[in-house]
């Protein structure tokens, strides 16, 4: 089985009961909803589908799920695991049609950070405030992640979301909300104003009780 490929078959039996059995057999209990069509019931094999639980592209591509023979194009909308085992209790997709566009969190992939001017300083610390990022395409143009180039990454600049360079057809809908809403990606800051500025807020965070105490004991004196 190729990547970006799943198998299924559908199941009648519904009903805490039945998802209990199905677990049991190794089996994961799922169901294929939307695109204009009666939502479906179907299992996966447990083994298989938590190894493809650990790649990227299960949570941000189109998946070809083929359920009994029938392949539906569908994208994971929410997935339960198990608290403590690895174990995967529920699935749910989402058919997709590639003529409508559809908005996913795709990850962020950083490259050249090291070799950036600000990278090559010992004491400068490039923080990611972003992993991922929510666009909006058609299906055909859902990219596995977003390319993020920190080769010219200066100390002191600030990459935001209006900065990103956005493959063809994608868009980030958060953009159109304002200039309030280009929030930063990543930052590049010498370490020590970092820590000084960590241990400013600890310090105003520390002393706001105190003040708060003794104004209240002022306005006490005064009555």
């Amino acid at each position: 089985m190729s990547d970006q490929k799943l198998s299924a078959t559908g199941r009648k039996d519904e009903g805490k009961g039945a998802s209990r059995r199905l677990r049991r057999a190794g089996r994961i209990p799922a169901i294929i909803y939307g695109g204009g069509a009666e939502p479906q019931s179907i299992q996966l094999e447990q083994e298989k589908t938590w190894v493809a639980s650990q790649k990227d592209w299960f949570y941000s591509s189109i998946i070809e799920l083929d359920v009994d023979g029938k392949v539906e194009n569908v994208l994971l909308r929410d997935m339960q695991r198990h608290p403590f085992k690895q174990i995967i209790m529920h699935l749910d997709f989402q058919r997709v049609n590639k003529n409508e566009a559809i908005r996913m969190s795709v990850p962020l992939h950083f490259i050249n950070g090291d070799i950036s001017p600000a990278g090559k300083i010992a004491d400068v610390v490039i923080m990611h405030e972003l992993t991922e990022v929510a666009i909006s395409c058609l299906p055909g143009d859902l990219p596995l992640n977003i390319e993020v180039d920190l080769s010219a990454l200066e100390v002191g600049d600030t990459v935001h979301l209006s900065k990103l360079v956005l493959p063809k057809g994608v868009e980030i809908p958060q953009l159109k909300l304002g200039p309030d809403h280009d929030v930063a990606v990543v930052v590049a800051r010498h370490g020590r104003v970092e820590a000084e500025e960590t241990a400013e807020g600890g310090e105003a965070a520390a002393e706001a009780p105190k003040a708060a105490e003794a104004k209240g004991e002022s306005e006490g004196d005064e009555k």
